[in-house]
């Protein structure tokens, strides 16, 4: 896999947990840099955790679907692409309750924010991708912009994080689109 897709998706893929990290960031009073790192040290390793989860979950199943796995990678990819930017269109904020300091409440919405992460590596199982690599860029990803996201929530609102959704559900489908390409037309 392209090192560019590999980046697109590790944005892609955080960009709901960007969602919830703008929430609280915008929740809080002063966010502090050590506040923010920890919320995005928590769903930055879930986040990578995840897919690798799916993965595994895929390449079970790849023996059965090889012949088209390309159809379910661009499927899955192509209803989390739209479940994403449905949830960026919503009107109503979405309220997510990010504990400043408990763990387990933060490792609770981290998961559920992941959820997504979990699907797509049932996509990259049936692709030639490393995992390792692409865990590592998603959990990257999902560090940065959760820490970011809750330095800027103050500034930026919810505003920001439900268009940054919509954003990393068009990116998704667009590989879902691009892996068909290139396994039926390429």
């Amino acid at each position: 896999m392209h090192p560019v897709t590999m980046l697109l998706i590790g944005l892609a893929m955080s960009t709901d947990a960007f969602a919830a990290a703008v929430g609280k960031g915008a929740g809080m009073r002063r966010p502090r840099l050590p506040d923010a790192l920890r919320v995005g040290l928590i769903f930055g390793a879930i986040e990578a955790v995840t897919p690798v989860v799916g993965w595994w979950l895929g390449r079970s199943a790849l023996p059965w679907v090889e012949a088209f796995d390309h159809w379910i990678a661009l499927a899955l990819l192509v209803l989390l692409g739209g479940h994403m930017i449905l949830a960026g269109l919503r009107t109503a904020p979405v309220q997510v309750d990010l504990p400043r300091h408990g763990f387990w409440n933060l490792a609770a919405t981290g998961l559920a924010t992941s959820i997504d992460a979990l699907a797509v590596g049932v996509g990259l199982a049936m692709l030639d991708v490393n995992i390792v690599v692409m865990a590592a860029v998603i959990g990257l990803c999902t560090l940065a912009m959760v820490t970011t996201g809750v330095m800027l929530g103050r500034a930026l609102g919810a505003m920001a994080g439900r268009r940054a959704e919509v954003l990393g559900g068009v990116i998704l489908i667009l590989i879902g689109l691009t892996i068909v390409y290139e396994h039926v037309l390429a």
